[in-house]
């Protein structure tokens, strides 16, 4: 029996198979996600583009105007706006309550107002240089910069007010007009009374108003750097004699190989047998070795502690810093191995006390007073058995150590710093108490040296060596 034309089977064989790829490319697709999609959606026609083009005016109107008033917070002081603001009140308020008086403040407001705005029209192309002959200096000695200004136009330029920012002071220079080609040198005292880093520049030119409404300053240098160095004094070679090396005196302790001499001994299982001494052993019958004194290579460590509380005054630890640097400096001119470090500073919200220690460069002099220019005294540093302890660990073949202190330090510490080297380093702690007498005290494998002034130092230093 044949099925009817018309019947669901027939329609289902004759039908053609989908594809997944038809019914997927059935999906509409879906427009960009971008602004223009979530202002106006997908519409189209003039009225959606109106709308777009407002927005771009609207848009670049906000960014003109953001400009705009950010070019006017620069120029305009507190004083200028409290104008601004007080003018049109005053417009208002004089007109409503028929205020006379208060109507020609207004118009005195208005005026000033637009003199102030004239007044900053035009820039004068100025030639500005600024120099400072040396880039380090000590410590209360006197410094100064220059600054030139030259007119390189062929009109006569009116004078402005230069303004050169020295740390957190201010220079103030007022500068003449110049006619064409001439040139304005003026000369400025730099403050160094405290050691650290003074930043000299840049030098702007200042435009402003008689009242003081608006203010205009145009920069034309770079900032320098000033260092200002710690005092420091000349120690001779001979005053650090704590020191033993090849260019000094050998050590106490003995060495089977090395270069000086100091006695023969019976042959033991283990020794070389370059160093048996044969004249001796064919008198003797028995076998003779060298024996030696050891030597060292010098590896001077000098710690300074930045603790508040080692330090009565600013005065000590001012008197430190520099000890610490006349040390240095020393050994560095002697080209001798050694090592500054300074305390670190433990955070404010840290668990525990931070047990470290900062190196100094000590590649040069001038590196080494430059990096000490800049230390400064903190509660949450490490005090000197700390930087003493930490010091012990971090640097090897440790000859000689000079632990710089002030006046608060105990006996007890010192003795407790000196313990963490290995046995053999001597140990030297120079304490500061400014106007004390200077001593020497021996204490169990430490010498203390007592100055209270610099220039004690290098006497101190000489006897501690001799004794």
């Amino acid at each position: 029996m044949r099925a009817p034309a018309g019947s669901g089977a027939a329609r289902t064989s004759a039908a053609a198979p989908i594809s997944f790829s038809e019914t997927a490319n059935s999906t509409p697709s879906v427009g960009p996600t971008n602004v223009r999609t979530r202002i106006v959606g997908d519409r189209t026609g003039a009225f959606a583009e109106v709308i777009i083009t407002l927005v771009r005016v609207v848009r670049a109107l906000g960014w003109l105007g953001g400009v705009v008033l950010r070019r006017i917070s620069t120029v305009v002081t507190p004083l200028g706006w409290v104008m601004l603001i007080a003018v049109p009140l005053a417009f208002v308020l004089g007109y409503r309550l028929g205020w006379v008086e208060l109507v020609a403040v207004a118009y005195a407001g208005s005026a000033l107002i637009l003199v102030a705005g004239v007044s900053l029209i035009g820039r004068n192309p100025f030639a500005i240089e600024l120099s400072v002959p040396h880039s380090r200096v000590v410590v209360g000695e006197p410094a100064h910069g220059a600054i030139v200004v030259t007119n390189p136009t062929r009109r006569r330029l009116v004078g402005v007010t230069v303004e050169v920012p020295i740390g957190r002071g201010l220079a103030e220079i007022a500068m003449p007009g110049l006619a064409r080609g001439v040139a304005f040198r003026h000369e400025f005292p730099v403050p160094t009374t405290h050691r650290g880093i003074l930043s000299i520049g840049p030098v702007r030119t200042v435009k402003a108003d008689l009242v003081g409404l608006v203010r205009r300053e145009l920069v034309w240098t770079d900032s320098q750097e000033l260092f200002v160095h710690p005092r420091t004094i000349a120690i001779p070679s001979t005053s650090t004699g704590f020191i033993r090396d090849l260019e000094g005196n050998p050590t106490r302790d003995l060495s089977n190989s090395d270069v000086s001499f100091h006695a023969l001994r019976e042959y033991v299982r283990g020794d070389e047998r370059r160093y048996i001494h044969w004249k001796s052993t064919a008198k003797t019958g028995t076998h003779m070795v060298r024996q030696f004194e050891e030597t060292r290579r010098s590896h001077l460590v000098i710690a300074l502690s930045l603790a508040g509380s080692n330090y009565a005054t600013e005065e000590e630890f001012e008197m430190a810093v520099s000890v610490t640097g006349s040390l240095g400096a020393r050994a560095i001119r002697d080209a001798r191995n050694v090592s500054v470090v300074v305390s670190e500073k433990t955070p404010e919200f840290a668990k525990r006390k931070v047990l470290a220690v900062k190196h100094l460069d000590t590649l040069t002099r001038a590196r080494l007073l430059d990096d000490l220019a800049v230390v400064q005294l903190a509660e949450s540093a490490l005090g000197i058995a700390d930087v003493a302890r930490v010091a012990a660990d971090e640097v090897a073949g440790i000859s000689v150590a000079f632990l710089v202190c002030g006046s608060l330090v105990t006996a007890t510490e010192l003795r407790a710093a000196s313990a963490k080297f290995p046995p053999g380093v001597e140990v030297v702690a120079v304490v500061c108490d400014p106007e004390t007498i200077p001593g020497l005290r021996r204490l169990a494998g430490l010498s203390v040296l007592t100055i209270g002034f610099l220039a004690d130092l290098q006497k101190s230093l000489a006897r501690a060596a001799a004794a």
